[in-house]
């Protein structure tokens, strides 16, 4: 399973969302810090639960953190989020 699909799975089973979206983004950023040859390290995820709802942004960033776990998160250089209840 690639990172990706790593990440839509976690995020689907914690929130059950109503909408989400991963998108490597990682040739946008070739000749800069972080990139790897073949992409998987710059991703940004959008993403809408009704678990959100009574969530500072803060608390949803790290409710997100928690849901990929530290392994996962340690192989991403760059995580873009856009978090809506």
């Amino acid at each position: 399973m690639n990172v990706t699909q790593e990440i839509q799975t976690r995020l689907t089973q914690a929130f059950a969302p109503d909408e989400l979206r991963v998108i490597d983004e990682s040739e946008r950023h070739r000749g800069h810090a972080g990139y790897q040859e073949g992409g998987e390290s710059h991703f940004r995820v959008t993403i809408k639960a009704p678990a959100f709802a009574e969530m500072s942004r803060i608390a949803r960033h790290r409710a997100i953190h928690e849901a990929l776990g530290p392994d996962l998160v340690g192989r991403i250089h760059a995580l873009a989020l856009e978090v809506g209840a």
